[in-house]
């Protein structure tokens, strides 16, 4: 099943703070709760928007600024399946592993808003079905996989007891 793209209206350098305000990083525990924030001041009611399993695509360096994991871990909650950068910022990119938020490097320029997206993590494609163009994308590392398939670094150590194995 296929599911949508939405891009933001600023693509490159959409830092932590962009994500999730600094006004609710602390307020707000419940990451259900604050993922209703996200990018609150880019675009009031933006995560109305969002169905569990869209996209998010974005230019380069998404997730500069800040290294708390709330950004990572409110888009997740959010119901966003992915999100699609050109390039990301290294501690987020690191971040949204550890809470199984999956990222995908690829050109994103022939993403629009609203097209309608597969991601194919075995081919290392993502299908524009709106387009009928593949766009190749980064493998991701086979830890980065294990990781996302447990739903993040915490519950991946829970069930193994360790990395032992994998590094």
């Amino acid at each position: 099943m296929a599911n949508y793209a939405h891009r933001l209206k600023i693509e490159n350098d959409i830092n932590t703070d962009y994500i999730i305000s600094g006004r609710y990083k602390f307020k707000i525990q419940d990451m259900k709760e604050l993922s209703k924030h996200i990018f609150e001041d880019l675009e009031e009611g933006f995560y109305k928007k969002i169905k569990p399993g869209d996209f998010l695509v974005a230019g380069d360096n998404f997730g500069c600024g800040s290294s708390r994991e709330q950004a990572p871990a409110a888009l997740k909650a959010s119901g966003l399946c992915a999100v699609i950068a050109k390039s990301y910022a290294r501690i987020f990119y690191r971040n949204a592993f550890n809470v199984g938020l999956c990222l995908v490097e690829c050109e994103t320029n022939y993403i629009d808003d609203m097209d309608e997206l597969e991601l194919d993590l075995e081919k290392n494609i993502v299908r524009n079905l709106s387009k009928g163009v593949n766009i190749e994308i980064e493998p991701i590392p086979n830890i980065m996989r294990e990781f996302l398939n447990k739903g993040g670094v915490v519950e991946y150590f829970k069930e193994h007891g360790g990395f032992e194995g994998i590094l």
